[in-house]
């Protein structure tokens, strides 16, 4: 009765022990390292050992993965870029860990506050990677990035994002996630006509 538990538990171990030779007789060397063999063993055909040999092997990140949050700027036909952000400073007031820090700029004549950030940083270690900036950015200038890999030796330097290293162009918001991108490019698209028929 004692120890039926522990037996069993060892006899599962033993089982993907097993199989994992098996598995790699049946695949010869090729059960690593290719997108083929890591979905099989994603699925659920999978025998043995299953483990990500990260980071040789990666699985695919889904579309509504989030980590640090990057800024977005448009690129005009001819060549311009135009940054969305407008330096509200919604995002830095939503922001639960207080990691978001903006400077808004002035015009150098009137010294009124001109409607675009003159440093913006994140500081990437206190970032809990909620979303909530995004979230509630009304000008959708500020997204969630799927770059996930950002160990470093230098915490003043690398781990603290200005606005050079935050900003990235909507082309490549569209190319992680293209079905958030064309959701929005459409409500953009619908506001755009609607302001243009008052007119």
């Amino acid at each position: 009765m004692y120890g039926i538990g522990i037996l069993k538990g060892l006899g599962v171990t033993l089982k993907h022990f097993i199989e994992t030779y098996i598995d790699d007789i049946r695949w010869l060397g090729k059960r690593y390292y290719n997108d083929e063999a890591l979905s099989v063993r994603q699925g659920p055909q999978a025998r043995g050992v299953f483990t990500v040999q990260y980071p040789e092997e990666k699985l695919n990140i889904p579309e509504e993965f989030r980590f640090i949050p990057f800024l977005v700027y448009d690129e005009l036909p001819n060549g311009e870029i135009v940054e969305r952000c407008t330096s509200c400073g919604i995002c830095a007031k939503v922001c639960p860990p207080q990691c978001i820090w903006i400077v808004r700029s002035s015009d150098p004549l009137t010294g009124r506050p001109k409607p675009e950030s003159a440093e913006f940083y994140i500081d990437i270690d206190i970032c809990m990677n909620c979303g909530l900036c995004a979230e509630f950015c009304p000008f959708d200038s500020i997204k969630m990035d799927h770059h996930f890999e950002l160990a470093s030796y230098d915490r003043s330097k690398d781990q603290i994002y200005n606005k050079d290293r935050l900003m990235k162009p909507a082309s490549y918001y569209a190319s992680i996630r293209p079905k958030n991108y064309e959701k929005e490019e459409k409500v953009r698209r619908e506001k755009e006509a609607a302001k243009a028929a008052k007119a």
